[in-house]
This record gives C-alpha cells, structure tokens and sequence, in this order.
C-alpha cells in the first residue's frame, strides 16, 4: 500500500510524470534497437533536428495554452511563413536580413489576428484559430500559385530557370561544431531560453498564467487581459514564422502544403510535457520534455519503418491518455 502511495504522489507531478514517460520511451528505443543505431549520437543529433521544428511550434503553443487557449491555425501559419520566405528570398532575390523580418512580422499579424478576434470579439480560440487555419491555407496557396517555391523558377514559356540556392538556406540548414548540431537545433533552445525568461522573469508572463487560472478575476486584479491574450497569439504567430522560415530552408523551398497536422504536435508536445489544457500552470521545461518524448518516439518508430498513418495515431492516443492523467490527477 505504501509503495502505490508513493507512486501515486509521483504521478501527481507533470515534471515527474514527464520525466517518467521520457525515461519509458528511451527504455522502448534500447529495446527495439536491432541495428545498435538508438546508442549512435547521429540519432540523437538528427532526432533534435527532425523535432526542432515542432519544437519550436511548441514555444508559441506553450504561451496559448498557459493563458487558457488553443491554436489550430500554427501549421497554416508555418506553411504561409515558408511560402513567403522563400517567395522573396529565392524567385526575388530580396536580402536575408529583409526577408527574414517581413517574414517574421507576417507572422506575428497573423498571430494578432487570432488574438484580436478572441480577446475583442470573444471568440472562441478554438473558432477564432480554426479560421486562421483556413484562410492562411488559402493565403499560401494564393501566394505560391498552388505550387512548391524552390530554385526551379517557371518562365512566361513554360521552360524553368534554375537560381543559386541563398546562402540563408544553406546557413539554416547547416550542422555546426563539428557537425554534431544542425543550427535549427540551436534556434530551438534559443526560443526556449527565451520562453523562459518571459515567462517566469517579466511581468508579462505573470499575466499570461493569471489570465489562463482565471480570466475574469485577473481583469478585476487591473490585469490587461485583451492586451494579454492578443500578445500571445502574436507571439505564436512569431514562433510559427521562425518555424516556417527553418522548415524551408531544410527543405530548400517553400510548400504551401507544409505544416499540415503540424498543431497536432505541437499541442501533442505541450500536453504531453504536462501543461495543462485548463491553463494557468505549466512551463516552456514541461515543454522541453514534451519535445524530447515526441522527438524520441517519432525516431523509434522511423527506425523500425513504422508508417505514417500509425504514427498519427499513436500521437492521438497519447494525447488522450495525457488529458485523461490531467482530468482524473492520478
């Protein structure tokens, strides 16, 4: 009886909890390591790469779901940012420095829009980013023509011209000290970092978890809440911006398709990191393990062929059995 005691108050824990499935998943990958590849660092260098992108989506849901809401519009966001990032700088030839902060700002008004219709109209975030979702679709399908951007430029006859790949890619796409972690990697906990101190040093962050723990009493306390809840959608659009901007520079094009069900991991991560959905607690670290469980479980089951479509409904069914820890607190 006192061992279940015990195990029972260490399942109370988000951080334990997450640190606990982290340390499950990785005990899967020894198992089912047939090849010896799971104990190379390549695999745990390409599994930070693979996942920074997601990652970095996670950033921004973090601040969303911490305030009480949620975002389905990141990946039509990533997709949008990627078209236009690599629109300007690849068919354009427009400079690194002035593509990257259009894109970025792009972003971060797409973010504001969400952000406005909820906090202002009081939308629901669930509507509100549902709508987002479609209209930045059609935004980057509008954009691109409903084609992929890459160095392959059609011209008035049909023929194609080829142009240079932009330094910027091959920089964002790179893997540094010795090859042993991609730049994408280093953006991550750059945002991370960042995350972090906005959330637990500014009083910003103090905002956004009293406006998530409960809105109505944080406006009576002089909290800003619409300022609050529309800064946060930006800064999600901010991170989707970022996120579209590695994501086409690992490809080497922007595709109008790109980040499709990409929410789905994002949202994924968080849960699964241990914030909860009701808003008002969590942390971007609850985050960090959320990524490295996705991280590590998406690389298993790539290495053992796992398909697709088995994936996307291994990512669901975990996101359930998170919420369910959350809603019945074992």
């Amino acid at each position: 009886m006192k061992i279940f005691n015990i195990i029972k108050v260490f399942l109370k824990s988000s951080a334990l909890r997450a640190l606990l499935s982290l340390l499950l998943v990785f005990v899967i990958g020894l198992i089912f390591n047939a090849d010896g590849s799971f104990l190379k660092w390549d695999t745990h260098r390409d599994m930070l790469r693979q996942v920074s992108v997601f990652g970095i989506l996670a950033c921004g849901m973090t601040f969303v779901i911490i305030s009480g809401g949620i975002d389905l519009s990141v990946g039509s966001i990533l997709g949008f940012s990627a078209v236009i990032f690599s629109l300007f700088a690849i068919q354009l030839g427009w400079s690194p420095v002035t593509t990257i902060i259009l894109t970025l700002i792009l972003g971060t008004i797409a973010g504001s829009i969400s952000g406005f219709f909820i906090s202002k109209l009081k939308i629901q975030s669930f509507i509100a980013t549902l709508a987002m979702m479609v209209f930045a679709r059609g935004m980057a399908k509008l954009v691109s023509g409903g084609q992929k951007i890459s160095t392959a430029v059609q011209l008035p006859d049909g023929t194609y011209q080829y142009v240079d790949i932009p330094p910027i890619y091959d920089i964002l796409s790179a893997k540094v000290l010795g090859e042993n972690v991609a730049v994408v990697t280093i953006i991550l906990f750059v945002c991370i970092l960042f995350c972090w101190v906005v959330l637990s040093k500014t009083r910003f962050g103090r905002h956004v978890y009293a406006v998530g723990g409960n809105e109505e009493a944080a406006r009576f306390a002089g909290v800003p809440v619409n300022s609050t809840l529309i800064s946060v959608y930006a800064l999600s659009g901010l991170f989707c911006a970022i996120a579209g901007i590695c994501q086409a520079a690992q490809e080497l094009q922007g595709d109008p398709e790109a980040g499709s069900t990409y929410e789905l991991s994002a949202i994924a991560i968080v849960v699964i990191g241990g914030t909860s959905l009701k808003g008002g607690s969590g942390s971007i670290w609850l985050t960090l393990l959320g990524i490295l469980i996705i991280g590590y479980l998406e690389k298993i089951l790539s290495i053992n062929a796992v398909g697709e479509e088995t994936r996307l409904m291994l990512t669901g069914a975990i996101i359930i059995s998170a919420v369910l820890f959350q809603i019945k607190k074992i």
